[in-house]
């Protein structure tokens, strides 16, 4: 029989996956993708961010022209931000949150760069005046840098005399939930990427910057909504059906590039017989028209692999 404690335990285990199964919600971070996105549909919250981020204070924000998706060319890659907004000042906030490290930051923020920019001058208009201060924050779950420091502020400084710096107006701060530089830098920054790392009840002290609080307070009414719970449960399962669908559709590209290789295959040894393309066709059960194909680029590229030339023929239909 078990031990009383052990069953217990059982139980309560049961209970909290139960739980955890009913709100999803409730095991989230702001780490996390959904919950980001969620919270940061308020105005308010993502002033609290941008304040918190940057050690400053904002009087107003408002959606930067509604705009989180930025076009490029036809045919060349755009950018979506997580948010972005216009403060009364006339500055630009760009906010961009990375639980994992992959991709190429300083890269990706370079770009980012570019295309904001971009849609702020109009054609034809002289001059780069118009140009907004721009700000492109990136809250990372690690340490991109290795330097243990919670904050990375980045703007173009002049090799030769490095406290001259371009006057570009466009600042890149990068952020570390795993800093350690506690005494260099202010206390509502640490609290506040702990917050982001595990955003509980015991990540907000009760001496901390009431922004956080409030932030908190936020967090709190959107994990209790029964309703959002529903919708993250139901996006989840149109995930895993598109994941499905994309796993069934590959193990079935699969297996049509193992068939495509294997009548190559047998096609080159037979064309070594001198076979002609019906006699091919008969044979393998497959349309003359196709087989007729097969040997014209079986001719053409030679020194082709059976795998390379069936990748050519799958990519010719």
């Amino acid at each position: 029989m078990k031990d009383i404690n052990e069953l217990n335990m059982q139980i309560t285990e049961e209970e909290n996956s139960s739980e955890r199964m009913i709100n999803p919600l409730q095991n989230m971070n702001l780490m996390d993708d959904f919950l980001f996105d969620v919270a940061t549909v308020d105005l308010e919250t993502c002033k609290i961010i941008i304040e918190l981020s940057l050690g400053i204070r904002i009087r107003n924000i408002r959606w930067k022209e509604n705009q989180k998706v930025v076009h490029n060319l036809p045919g060349k890659r755009g950018i979506r931000m997580d948010f972005y907004v216009e403060d009364s000042d006339g500055r630009v906030f760009d906010v961009e949150m990375q639980k994992k490290k992959e991709g190429n930051i300083p890269k990706r923020t370079r770009y980012y760069q570019a295309l904001i920019d971009a849609p702020m001058l109009k054609s034809g208009e002289k001059g780069f005046d118009n140009l907004k201060p721009a700000y492109i924050i990136v809250i990372c779950g690690f340490d991109q840098y290795g330097y243990g420091s919670y904050r990375y502020t980045f703007d173009n400084r002049c090799k030769e005399i490095p406290e001259l710096t371009m006057g570009d107006e466009c600042i890149k701060i990068i952020l570390n939930t795993k800093g350690k530089n506690d005494d260099e830098v202010e206390r509502s920054l640490i609290d506040f990427l702990h917050y982001i790392e595990n955003s509980s009840e015991e990540n907000v002290p009760a001496d901390c910057d009431n922004r956080l609080k409030d932030l908190h307070r936020k967090i709190h009414e959107i994990k209790s909504n029964e309703q959002m719970g529903v919708s993250y449960m139901k996006m989840e399962e149109r995930d895993r059906l598109i994941r499905e669908e994309g796993e069934r559709i590959g193990k079935r590209q699969g297996e049509i590039m193992g068939e495509t290789k294997m009548i190559v295959s047998i096609i080159r040894k037979m064309l070594s017989k001198e076979d002609d393309a019906i006699k091919i066709a008969d044979n393998l059960g497959i349309e003359k028209e196709y087989a007729r194909k097969i040997i014209n680029l079986i001719k053409k590229y030679e020194s082709e692999s059976d795998e390379e030339l069936a990748e050519i023929i799958l990519h010719q239909k």
